[in-house]
């Protein structure tokens, strides 16, 4: 078993000894010394710095930058604790506890080594390493600076200040000149450490990729708010004259931010949220800025011309809360613009897309070329979750695999707990969270669409392929029959004819049972033609030599006067009965009903489909209704992926046509 560090333990139970006895002589001072918001805050700043700089040194225990932040909060313990003992025994209870002016040495005297810890973190962030050798001569003298510095700042004769300016510096003072020559020195060579600290992040980041980059953006995202911090306190002492709750505020959080964004740098923990952050602190710096312009706009405004009453702060209230979604919308849109180009193109790509979408120029299956485009990744693919069949499909419906490999990533569409598709992408676009999240979400509903129009058609097409298979049975049992009826009743009865007229020829001549017999075979023959009838009835014989020829058959044994011009081209036996059926029912229907004189009955291939045209020049006024043959012929053709229209104007004849999708 790995055995743990001692360092960082001993450094995180000193810190919380020093806490815990600080606060405790601080409730024993009765109020005098610092107020609550400062003591909590000083708490706050000290328990995340150590409890940062914790976690680094014992998950990380090759990485300095864990014990300097546990170095800098106890620093800040010891400073906190140290005036709280000056404030107690001085002030508080004079002579309860001795050392009360070394306490306070200690308290106004090491501010140097504040700034010293978080120097030495930027020369080693973020691997806990100089950038390079070339950098350690440079380090050092850093270091003996601040050094030099702490220990200077502690025999300078300057007075204490506040409620202590009566008490005497316990530690012997050095001449002014000489204080004065070693702080300047120290100072400026502390100060070049400090700019040589933020230079070496700049060339770190500049040159640095993937991880290391966002490591170094988290770290500036965190500095940056340092000068934030430092424009809050001006304008705050500009409106008010003297720093406030607004000054502690910014400062507090800064002082948290940093340690925090050390930590989350370094164990890389939610990394890539770092364009997010960055995004959001923008949009509501803006956002923040914007309304407060415009509350004090108009509360001045509102004030000169009512005398300061209550109607304008009123006013000025609900002037802010009616700017602060379009304000939002508008800041999100510059910061997008300005500061993050990937989000907005990526985002105005999708909102173009939406909007053809509800003009209906743009399908919703085209989400993924759309999604593809504005996120940069060619191979992007959506892949559509159908929960019934439990698969993914592809815009078009094919069942597909969503595809895992090295250098992609898989990023899941829910609207709500639902899974609506998956999204395979280059796993680069992970790295930047707020880009494929915010782009993804645009597109949700489109998404939604497209998926419910692909589960439609996919039921339709199972509907489509059920019908097909049930025409199928049907023509298969067609067949069937006719076989049965060829096969087996019409040639038993054949036999039987032929043996009635073998006996019929053994009788001697005269004889009565002669005739009967030819009686006999003549009701025989005709039960012959009733079932070759049927039999053509379930599947027309004439078919066995192609649909032309079954066509001009069946012209022919019709009392109308038809043209046929029909292709010699064979078909599907599917479609050619289909065909043959609906010209056998609109003929009939000619015959029956519509007077007619004529018929022209035309078959052929176009645009990859059987289409079959019977017309004629009858009195027209026909229609589909329930029960009817074509109703029925209707049903057997859209089985077939095919369509049966009806031309038939009153007083102008019928054109019944038909087009079946045939293979090429």
């Amino acid at each position: 078993m790995r055995e743990r560090p001692i360092l960082p333990w001993a450094l995180a139970g000193l810190t919380v000894v020093v806490l815990a006895f600080g606060l405790v002589l601080t409730a024993l001072s009765d109020g005098r010394g610092d107020g609550a918001v400062q003591i909590v805050a000083w708490m706050l700043v000290t328990l995340t710095s150590s409890g940062v700089g914790f976690v680094l040194a014992t998950r990380r225990p090759g990485n300095l930058i864990g014990l300097l932040l546990q170095a800098n909060a106890l620093t800040l313990a010891i400073v906190g604790a140290a005036d709280a003992y000056a404030t107690y025994t001085i002030l508080a209870d004079p002579g309860a506890l001795p050392g009360g002016e070394w306490a306070l040495v200690v308290t106004d005297r090491t501010w140097p080594l504040l700034f010293a810890w978080i120097t030495a973190v930027a020369f080693v962030f973020p691997d806990g390493r100089l950038p390079s050798p070339r950098w350690r001569p440079f380090a050092i003298t850093v270091g003996v600076a601040f050094a030099v510095l702490a220990l200077t700042v502690l025999f300078e004769s300057a007075p204490f200040t506040g409620a202590f300016a009566s008490i005497e510096n316990p530690v012997p003072t050095l001449h002014d000149a000489l204080t004065d020559v070693l702080v300047t020195l120290s100072g400026l060579v502390a100060l070049a450490g400090v700019i040589g600290a933020a230079v070496t992040v700049r060339r770190r980041l500049k040159r640095s990729t993937g991880v290391e980059r966002l490591q170094l953006r988290w770290l500036a995202f965190a500095a940056a708010l340092i000068p934030t911090s430092v424009v809050v306190c001006l304008a705050e002492i500009a409106i008010t004259g003297d720093d406030g709750p607004a000054t502690m505020a910014a400062f507090l959080i800064t002082a948290l931010a940093i340690p925090l964004a050390i930590g989350v740098a370094v164990m890389r923990y939610r990394l890539y949220e770092i364009d997010r952050l960055v995004n959001r602190t923008l949009v509501y710096a803006l956002l923040t800025a914007t309304l407060a312009a415009t509350y004090a706009a108009v509360a001045l405004v509102l004030g000169t011309g009512l005398g300061g009453s209550s109607v304008s702060t009123a006013a000025a209230t609900l002037a802010v809360a009616l700017l602060f979604g379009p304000a939002r919308q508008r800041a999100q849109l510059v910061v997008d613009r300005r500061f993050d180009r990937a989000r907005y193109e990526a985002l105005r790509k999708v909102e173009e897309f939406l909007a053809d979408l509800r003009a209906g120029r743009a399908a919703p299956e085209s989400v993924g070329d759309v999604l593809a485009d504005a996120l940069a990744d060619p191979t992007l693919t959506v892949a559509f979750w159908l929960p019934d069949p439990g698969h993914h499909v592809d815009a078009v419906g094919r069942v597909i695999t969503v595809p895992r490999a090295p250098g992609r990533a898989v990023t899941p569409i829910r609207r709500g707990e639902a899974l609506l598709a998956d999204v395979a992408h280059d796993e680069i676009l992970t790295e930047h969270p707020d880009v494929l999240d915010s782009t993804l979400g645009a597109a949700g509903l489109a998404i939604e669409i497209a998926r419910l129009r692909v589960e439609v058609r996919r039921r339709l097409a199972e509907v489509e392929d059920s019908r097909a298979r049930i025409v199928l049975a049907s023509y298969e049992e067609r067949r069937r029959l006719e076989r049965d009826l060829h096969d087996g009743a019409q040639q038993r009865l054949v036999s039987i004819g032929l043996a009635l007229r073998h006996v019929q020829a053994r009788l001697p001549g005269g004889a009565a049972e002669r005739d009967e017999l030819d009686d006999v075979v003549s009701e025989v023959t005709q039960a012959i033609g009733e079932l070759r009838e049927l039999a053509r009835g379930v599947r027309p014989a004439g078919l066995d030599d192609g649909l032309a020829t079954a066509l001009r058959g069946l012209a022919a044994r019709s009392a109308l006067r038809i043209r046929v011009s029909a292709s010699d081209e064979r078909f599907d036996e599917r479609v050619e009965t289909a065909a043959y059926f609906v010209a056998s029912e609109a003929l009939a229907n000619a015959a029956k009903h519509s007077k007619a004189s004529g018929v022209k009955l035309s078959a052929g291939r176009r645009n990859g489909s059987l289409v079959l045209s019977v017309s004629d020049d009858g009195v027209g006024g026909a229609r589909v209704t329930d029960g009817s043959g074509l109703a029925g012929l209707t049903d057997r053709v859209a089985a077939l992926g095919g369509r049966l229209a009806i031309d038939s104007p009153p007083g102008a004849g019928t054109t019944v046509t038909v087009e079946l999708p045939c293979a090429s």
